[in-house]
């Protein structure tokens, strides 16, 4: 990744990532056109061919049965069940929270003229739920619960069929209308396309690997995605009053995701730079997670210094991270300048992981510098905001003159006759 003149000219890196080979994506591009072609025309019959060769699973029934997701939350332990309804609360009242901010408009911009929308929730959302190196119980709640609140007619989820039975117990208790063992981009063919036992949706969400990414990427317009994201990444903007050891932490926390995830602090301070390099150093030989946390840390992990503070809003904006956390003397006052994140974090109390887990605001967020120009998953993607119009005498008079000459300077004479034919059925003419 090239670097735009203004931050490259103005940091130093005290630690660069490693000059990363171009990931070829061409067989992952090619295996999925062919398993989504392979679903399109044989279903479900496809759905058990990959079900066998990607998750070395036999699946005799797609859907988990109501007794099976009863079962498994039983199965919870008490505490993580209760951990679980936690998270669903929180992002339920913040999602609701959200909601409550997009009303329906009706205005009359000119007499007679009547201009509005509608927040019409989207009717049937798909929701992936991946199975990962580790059962995350959040995952389904920040994709389903949302849905749920926005008033979706219904929510199915699928999940690999060697998904943590503690992964159907979430499910379940996110409020998830059906649940099917079917995972990786297949899972995805069935959700857009549908087969004997799973629906088509009309909007899929939720994150996975290489090859669910490609597959939402290929199915996309015949059906909506939420977005398309690469490996988890944080990065801390910091000032002297960072604390290096805290700074670190964080860092790892996020590197132990994936061999891929990208970190990196991005500081005014050369002195808390070198202290949170020796400190993420000390940390990884006791992290039990080092096996994924270290690669990630050798091979995209960074440190950089910055002139001044502006060089290092400039370069943080140039980043885009997905998550970003805020280290300054006046965090709120640093925030402020910043633009260009999936979720903020202001301040050394507002970790990742309370996010990640169970405060409220959602997980599934923008990556690889797509937080340039979006935000997160939230609410507001479980629903359309959808126009209308109606017009008076009023109206009409005013607005079809202007329609009827511009009609006629474009030479589109049926656009000119259907503005022109209110006129003359209103005598307006």
């Amino acid at each position: 990744m090239s670097l735009p003149a203004e931050p490259a000219a103005r940091t130093r890196f005290l630690k660069a990532p490693s000059p990363a080979a171009t990931a070829d994506t061409g067989e992952i591009e090619k295996t999925v056109k062919e398993v989504l072609a392979a679903v399109r025309e044989r279903g479900d019959g496809a759905l058990r061919q990959y079900s066998r060769t990607f998750d070395r699973a036999e699946v005799e029934h797609f859907e988990v049965s109501m007794a099976e997701r009863e079962a498994a939350v039983a199965a919870l332990d008490p505490q993580t069940a209760a951990d679980t309804r936690f998270a669903i609360e929180r992002v339920r009242a913040f999602a609701e929270a959200q909601l409550a901010t997009m009303l329906p408009l009706e205005v009359e911009p000119l007499p007679g003229l009547h201009l509005g929308h509608r927040v019409i929730p989207i009717a049937r959302i798909g929701a992936y739920v991946p199975g990962g190196r580790y059962p995350l119980l959040s995952a389904p709640v920040m994709t389903i619960v949302p849905a749920k609140v926005a008033g979706c007619d219904e929510v199915i989820a699928c999940l690999p069929p060697n998904a943590h039975q503690a992964m159907i117990a979430g499910c379940h208790l996110s409020g998830a209308d059906r649940i099917f063992r079917v995972g990786g981009a297949q899972a995805i063919a069935a959700m857009a396309y549908g087969t004997e036992t799973i629906p088509a949706v009309d909007k899929i969400v939720g994150p996975g690997n290489a090859y669910v990414n490609e597959a939402k990427r290929q199915v996309f317009g015949p059906v909506g995605i939420d977005q398309l994201a690469g490996p988890s990444e944080i990065f801390i903007v910091a000032d002297s009053s960072g604390d290096a050891a805290m700074i670190a932490t964080d860092l790892l926390a996020q590197a132990e995701h994936d061999v891929r995830t990208r970190v990196g602090l991005i500081t005014t301070d050369a002195k808390l730079a070198e202290a949170t390099l020796a400190e993420v150093e000390r940390q990884l030989e006791g992290l039990p997670t080092a096996a994924v946390a270290a690669p990630a840390w050798r091979d995209f992990g960074q440190i950089v210094v910055c002139e001044d503070e502006a060089a290092m809003i400039a370069y943080s904006d140039f980043i885009a991270a997905e998550h970003l956390q805020v280290h300054t003397v006046d965090p709120q006052a640093t925030a402020k300048k910043l633009r260009n994140y999936g979720s903020l974090f202001i301040g050394p109390m507002a970790s990742v992981v309370y996010s990640d887990k169970c405060c409220g605001t959602n997980h599934t967020l923008p990556t690889m510098g797509a937080g340039r120009y979006t935000g997160g998953l939230w609410v507001g993607s479980y629903v359309k905001v959808c126009t209308h119009q109606w017009l008076e005498r009023a109206g009409v008079e005013a607005v079809a003159p202007p329609a009827i000459r511009q009609s006629a300077s474009e030479g589109l004479e049926g656009h000119r006759r259907a503005a022109a034919l209110r006129m003359e059925r209103m005598q307006l003419g």
